[in-house]
């Protein structure tokens, strides 16, 4: 789906909320996907951390409510999309919640995406569990 497709007052109406998720791994876009749209929630992906800058910056303050980003990914990987997007002028875009998902789970990856400007940390395999509780906490979700 692409930003802005038609469904905005529908959504706003719903209090649905919308996740970017940004991974180069179609199979993890696919079971993240399922898993959200299952819970309700309206998704759109990207396939590297350029592309994901690129739809934050053309999308209207509010469009993206949390992004959830993996870290390793060829052109642009998730540290330097993160930096990116909070260097965006717009703190309705700069500020949106972003997520890092990495295979990586040690203190230091862990650290480094707090460091790029992301807001939490989760570990692949995902574990729905936490990525659940941490979808709470950011979007406040009654």
């Amino acid at each position: 789906t692409s930003a802005g497709d038609g469904n905005d007052a529908e959504r706003e109406n719903s209090g649905t909320k919308r996740i970017l998720i940004v991974d180069d791994n179609e199979i993890n876009l696919e079971i993240e996907n399922e898993v959200l749209k299952d819970a309700g929630f309206l998704v759109e992906t990207a396939f590297d951390g350029s592309e994901a800058v690129e739809l934050v910056k053309k999308s209207k303050p509010g469009y993206y409510d949390l992004i959830l980003m993996d870290i390793q990914m060829p052109v642009m990987d998730g540290y330097n999309a993160t930096r990116a997007i909070r260097s965006i002028e717009n703190p309705a875009l700069s500020g949106i919640p972003i997520i890092a998902v990495s295979a990586n789970a040690f203190e230091e990856d862990r650290r480094k995406a707090m460091e790029s400007g992301m807001d939490e940390h989760l570990a692949k395999p995902l574990d729905n569990t936490r990525l659940f509780q941490l979808l709470n906490n950011f979007l406040r979700i009654k």
